[in-house]
C-alpha cells in the first residue's frame, strides 16, 4: 500500500486483477475496480485486465527493438501515445499540427 499511496493520487481510478493486497485500495481513498482471473474473469463491469496486458505486451516489443531502454518516462509516455492514439489518422493529424490556416 505505502509503493502505490506514493506513486497514485488518492481519489484516483484503479483497475487491478483480484491479488488480495489490492484489498484496502476502497478504504483508502481509491475509486477500485477488479476482475478476478482464478474465476476465469477477464472483464468486469467497467473494468477488463486486457488493456493493461494489450499495451505492455505493445511497449514490449517496441523496446526489444531497442535492445532495451534506460529508465527514461519519456519513451514509456511516447509508447503510450502511440498506443492509446494507434487508430487514429496520423497524416490527417500531422497536417493539423503544421498546416493550420490562420
Amino acid at each position: 500500500m505505502p509503493i502505490i499511496q506514493g506513486k497514485i493520487l488518492e481519489g484516483s481510478t484503479i483497475h487491478t486483477d483480484g491479488w488480495k493486497a489490492y484489498d484496502g485500495l476502497i478504504l483508502n481513498g481509491y475509486t477500485h475496480y477488479r476482475v478476478f482471473h482464478l474465476e476465469n474473469a477477464f472483464a468486469r463491469e467497467k473494468s477488463h485486465a486486457n488493456s493493461i496486458e494489450c499495451f505492455w505486451s505493445y511497449a514490449k516489443r517496441r523496446f526489444s527493438k531497442f535492445n532495451g531502454l534506460t529508465d527514461d518516462i519519456l519513451h514509456l509516455k511516447e509508447s503510450e501515445d502511440l498506443f492509446n492514439h494507434r487508430d487514429d489518422d496520423f497524416a490527417a493529424f500531422v497536417a493539423k499540427l503544421f498546416f493550420v490556416k490562420k
